[in-house]
């Protein structure tokens, strides 16, 4: 038997893989009606076709074998290969599973109704305690993508995604800012002048009114609206400076308004180390602080 050339062999193969990749299509249709509906088809389908490209290099025509029975079974072998590669579960699972699911399917036939949990497990021999630890096993070891419905009621279309998310748990990284700026309040806070500081913290933090905070201060209550204006001011920018871009050091800063500005803003950030701010666990009081954030908006 003269051999063909190497070229004339390569273009005959992949002549014969081109003609028979429907084939691929066909096997998965009829092995993944055994798979759950969370395997992707696509995956089946690339993994037969590679099966259908090994076929084609290792196939004998002197053996007498059609190629599209040789190759039905080397795709099937890629793709049952494939399957359980990426399946969680160990073989000894997925054939409890089958076993189940075969014992329902003849236990309804029989009784013309669908057997109970007790019914099929007497019939598999084993307890409905087993049985049902079965049915949990299987369960876990489905892998679902986080984009799959899970619900589809009154048009309220529910990804895995949308159930898993917690919208009243913060995601880490706004965790982290919220507990860093509840630090810089509270050095801000303490950094004021202490008339202001007594006037925020007797207003927002102790739940004191105006009246109040006049006279423990003996001053009037304009005075002690001024005072919580100027207050509220101060912090507002002594906060924002800790977020902006730091100031170059010969840059000069004019004016005393300007001067008294940085020098707070300054003691603010000298207060505490960015480790102290977020590694400080805001307590049950956090609705005070957020209150007092709010005048900022």
């Amino acid at each position: 038997m003269t051999a063909k050339p190497a070229s004339s062999a390569t273009q005959e193969r992949m002549a014969t893989i081109e003609q028979h990749l429907p084939l691929v299509q066909h096997v998965v249709f009829q092995v993944a009606v055994h798979f759950p509906r969370h395997v992707d088809r696509e995956e089946l389908a690339r993994a037969g076709a590679l099966g259908l490209i090994e076929a084609a290099h290792r196939f004998d025509a002197d053996r007498g074998v059609p190629f599209e029975r040789f190759a039905a079974q080397r795709i099937r072998g890629a793709i049952l290969d494939a399957v359980r590669a990426a399946d969680w579960a160990p073989r000894s699972l997925r054939t409890a599973a089958r076993s189940a699911d075969t014992t329902r399917q003849r236990l309804a036939n029989e009784l013309g109704r669908a057997p109970t949990a007790a019914e099929t497990a007497a019939a598999m021999g084993i307890t409905s305690t087993q049985l049902g630890a079965l049915h949990d096993r299987v369960h876990r070891s489905v892998v679902l993508a986080l984009d799959e419905y899970v619900s589809q009621d009154a048009g309220d279309d529910l990804t895995l995604v949308d159930v898993l998310v917690d919208p009243s748990s913060p995601e880490p990284s706004m965790a982290l800012e919220n507990r860093e700026l509840h630090a810089y309040l509270r050095d801000a806070v303490e950094t004021l002048p202490e008339r202001h500081r007594m006037v925020i913290i007797g207003y927002f933090l102790e739940g004191r009114t105006s009246q109040e905070l006049a006279r423990f201060l003996n001053v009037t209550e304009s005075r002690v609206s001024q005072l919580r204006s100027e207050a509220l001011e101060r912090l507002k920018a002594g906060i924002s400076a800790q977020y902006a871009p730091a100031q170059e050091e010969d840059e000069p800063v004019k004016g005393r308004v300007a001067r008294r500005k940085v020098s707070y803003a300054a003691g603010i950030s000298a207060r505490s180390t960015w480790k102290d701010r977020l590694g400080r666990v805001s307590g049950a009081d956090d609705a005070r602080p957020t209150e007092l954030l709010s005048q900022f908006a």
